[in-house]
């Protein structure tokens, strides 16, 4: 489920955003992680057609000099600049360094005052103002109870979480071309019955955790720019790929992305190697070059038209994404265990989304292509055929105060089959942490061999208070392949019987009770099917409470 909270800092209280599922068609979210990504699905966060931080707080600031410019990219703006691929734009969110306060260049001093924190995201350095410095931080407490961790196969039971990060960040910007950033982050783990805390997404030594140099300018009518260094990547389907935000540790890439941006077209080129993360020693992450991901990402903002006498937008877009890794989430099932290999899996996808009318839409189609090379070479290379479906339809009620928001989304991701040996592998990988809260909060669930159907629903029915509820229905999209949840593939082969798997009814309350502030319940629980139980599969419910402080 995806919480929706934009906080911006230029007003006295942060408020949250309505258009649910208009952000979730976007491809990031805020509903879940207080202000971002990894943070939800349909509701996938930001509102269609918001306008930036500096076009939001026009009233308030008069528009700055050329060379202030911040991340105004025209009608890529939707969704706080969501469409641009950067993130939130304009709202504290994911990247932080996507966030734009050059509009704090000009506002006058009683405004700034409306919020202490406004003085430390502009700080001007000379007397111009064309260098300066902008800070960030978050402090984030998370408890996370589950009776049945990973449908009990997790070897746990009542286990109990403690999760604690520290994460702050400072964004030079020297002149109009050249910028600076980096962030760094801490982050320890407790409880009682706890488990996952060996792979290096929740407990971390201080360590950097972005740190990159931009160069950009305009060149050929576009905003271009290079972006270099360790960094959060968002411009990918959130069913494929996320920040990582559940746990303590955001997933980061150590490479390089090239980007621009014209009118009604945008093209973003990157080649990424996985940044490696394990509780070690202070500074000490390096890079897994096992793990690469690089690839391209177009989109096309259609001409404007109009139904119901609403205005509409609609975003074609095509992409292709590589992925290269090996280990654990390479290897794919057998009749007995699992079978270890390395893999390449090409995915080209196609996207159509935005709103038509007072209806938010969002489909996209990805065919995966490559091979799997098993370890040891006594096997042969086995093509990939693989692909997944994802679909959302919703409308919100804007003329009513709790602006209340109803879709439906249905998500098709294919398998193959643990019996075939030399045969096409058809089971759709998405390794690199698909969007939590895209169709299992719990992680007990991933987007492999499944099918997902549901209806979400939202609403705001007091000031600053976001609902939501999500009841997904699944299947395993062949039943010839195994069930497969986050980072695990289940034990449980020939004693299944039937595709469907049950249902996870999950349920969201956040508030943000003060500026900078927002206190998150997250309710889940897994009904599993008869089939799933008499092959071992235990019912679960599935508590998390989240505090967080983020400016």
């Amino acid at each position: 489920m995806i919480r929706i909270f934009s906080s911006l800092l230029p007003v006295a209280r942060p408020v949250f955003s309505t258009g649910v599922v208009a952000g979730m068609c976007l491809g990031h979210s805020a509903w879940a992680d207080a202000a971002q990504a990894d943070n939800g699905k349909i509701a996938r966060s930001q509102i269609t057609g918001s306008p930036s931080a500096l076009q939001a707080h026009k009233k308030a600031v008069t528009t700055p000099p050329p060379a202030l410019h911040g991340r105004d990219w025209g009608v890529f703006n939707a969704g706080k600049g969501v469409a641009a691929g950067f993130g939130t734009v304009g709202a504290p969110g994911q990247p932080r360094w996507a966030e734009d306060w050059i509009g704090l260049a000009t506002m006058s001093q009683a405004k700034k005052r409306d919020d202490w924190f406004n003085r430390l995201k502009y700080i001007s350095l000379t007397d111009k103002g064309d260098i300066w410095l902008s800070l960030n931080g978050e402090e984030r407490l998370r408890y996370i109870f589950e009776n049945q961790p990973m449908m009990g196969a997790a070897g746990k039971t009542n286990a109990s979480r403690v999760l604690l990060r520290s994460q702050y960040g400072a964004d030079l910007h020297i002149g109009e071309h050249i910028r600076a950033y980096a962030e760094f982050l801490w982050g320890v783990a407790g409880g009682s019955n706890y488990y996952g805390y060996q792979a290096g997404t929740q407990r971390e030594r201080l360590d950097l955790q972005q740190g990159i140099l931009e160069v950009k300018g305009n060149l050929l009518g576009a905003k271009m720019g290079v972006i270099g260094g360790r960094q959060v990547f968002l411009d990918a389907p959130v069913s494929m790929q996320s920040g990582r935000d559940l746990p303590n540790v955001q997933q980061t890439w150590d490479g390089f992305r090239g980007y621009a941006v014209w009118k009604r077209f945008r093209v973003d080129l990157f080649d990424f190697m996985q940044t490696n993360k394990l509780p070690k020693d202070v500074f000490a992450d390096g890079t897994n070059y096992s793990a690469r991901m690089y690839g391209v990402y177009t989109s096309t903002a259609l001409p404007n038209f109009s139904v119901m006498r609403t205005k509409s937008q609609l975003f074609a877009d095509v992409f292709f994404l590589g992925y290269l890794f090996n280990g654990a989430p390479a290897a794919i099932p057998t009749t007995t265990g699992t079978q270890a290999g390395s893999t390449r899996r090409d995915n080209a996808g196609l996207r159509l989304w935005g709103n038509i009318g007072p209806f938010d839409v969002s489909l996209t189609g990805v065919f995966q292509g490559g091979e799997f090379r098993p370890a040891g070479g006594g096997s042969p290379t086995r093509p990939v055929r693989a692909y997944a479906v994802n679909g959302v339809f919703g409308w919100t009620a804007k003329s009513l105060k709790e602006k209340p928001s109803f879709a439906l989304q249905a998500d098709m991701f294919s398998g193959g089959s643990y019996h075939s040996k030399d045969g096409a592998v058809g089971t759709f990988a998405t390794p690199y942490f698909p969007l939590p809260y895209y169709n299992d909060v719990t992680l007990a669930l991933t987007s492999q061999n499944l099918i997902g159907v549901g209806p979400v629903i939202s609403a705001t029915p007091l000031p600053h208070v976001l609902v939501k509820l999500h009841v997904p229905f699944f299947w395993r999209e062949s039943t010839q392949d195994a069930v497969y949840g986050t980072g695990k593939i289940y034990s449980w082969r020939n004693n299944l019987s039937g595709g469907f798997i049950g249902a996870t009814p999950q349920t969201q309350v956040a508030w943000n009770f003060a500026p900078h502030w927002t206190w998150t319940h997250d309710i889940a629980g897994l009904v599993a099917s008869r089939g799933m139980r008499n092959a071992g599969a235990k019912d679960g419910a599935f508590y998390m409470q989240t505090m967080e402080f983020k400016f």
